[in-house]
C-alpha cells in the first residue's frame, strides 16, 4: 500500500498534471463562430469605418434560389454581406459585397482592370474568385467552394445581382443642413439709423432762459 507519506507527495503532481491536460483539450465552437472565422480567412473587412453601409443593406441586391441551386444568407455585419451557394446538401460557392470604405485596397485593384462583367470593372482574385467594383465603391465577389463551379459559372452569377440597383445606392449627404437654412435676417434687413441720428431737414431746437421770450426781427 502507499503510505500516507507518498500520498502527500504525489497528489499535488497529478493534481497539476489534471490542470495541464484539461488546459489544452481543444475548445468546441458554435458553427457560426466556425463561419464567421472562414468569412474572415477569405477577406471580410475586420475594422469597419462609421460612414460603411449597413450589411442588411445588401440583402435585396443578393439573387434568389434557382433550379438546383439554393442560395441561403450566412453572414452579415456593418459594410458586408454574405450568402451560400448550396447544391445537393454541400456548399459550391459564396456570394459577398461589401463596402470598400472600409477597405480601400480592395477597390484599387479595379483601377488596372482589362475586363468588364455588366459594364463593370472585373477582377479574378487568385483560381477561386471573381469579382466587379459597381460605383466605385462595392464589391461584388463569387467564390468557388467546389471544383465544379467553374470561372464561367461565377462570372454568369455576377451578373445574377441586381447591379442596377446597387449601382442606384447612396450614402445620405454629409450633411442636409447647409441647403435648407434660412437667410440670416441680418441679410435682409434694413440698418436703422442710431436714435441720436438727425435727418437732413431737422433744424435745433432752441431753449431760452426763464422770462425771455424771442422777439420779432425788426
Amino acid at each position: 500500500m502507499i503510505s500516507d507519506r507518498w500520498l502527500r507527495v504525489l497528489a499535488p503532481i497529478f493534481l497539476s498534471l489534471l490542470i495541464f491536460v484539461s488546459a489544452c483539450a481543444p475548445k468546441q465552437t458554435s458553427r457560426y463562430s466556425d463561419i464567421q472565422k472562414e468569412t474572415t480567412r477569405r477577406g471580410a473587412p475586420s475594422a469597419v469605418v462609421k460612414t460603411a453601409e449597413q450589411g442588411g443593406t445588401f440583402n435585396k441586391f443578393f439573387p434568389g434560389s434557382m433550379g438546383s441551386y439554393e442560395v441561403v444568407p450566412a453572414q452579415e455585419k456593418k459594410g458586408f454581406a454574405e450568402y451560400k451557394i448550396n447544391q445537393d446538401g454541400k456548399t459550391v460557392a459564396m456570394l459577398t459585397i461589401n463596402d470598400t470604405l472600409s477597405l480601400p485596397s480592395a477597390a484599387a485593384k479595379y483601377k488596372t482592370s482589362t475586363e468588364k462583367v455588366a459594364g463593370y470593372p472585373a477582377v479574378d482574385q487568385g483560381t477561386t474568385a471573381t469579382g466587379i467594383l459597381v460605383n466605385d465603391r462595392y464589391q461584388v465577389k463569387v467564390l468557388s467552394r467546389d471544383a465544379s463551379f467553374t470561372r464561367e459559372d461565377r462570372v454568369a452569377w455576377l451578373q445574377k445581382f441586381d447591379l442596377k440597383g446597387l449601382a442606384k445606392l447612396e450614402s445620405a449627404p454629409a450633411s442636409t443642413t447647409a441647403t435648407t437654412s434660412k437667410p440670416s435676417k441680418a441679410a435682409d434687413s434694413t440698418p436703422t439709423l442710431p436714435r441720436s441720428s438727425r435727418t437732413a431737414d431737422s433744424k435745433p431746437k432752441l431753449e431760452f432762459p426763464p422770462g425771455l421770450s424771442p422777439q420779432p426781427a425788426t
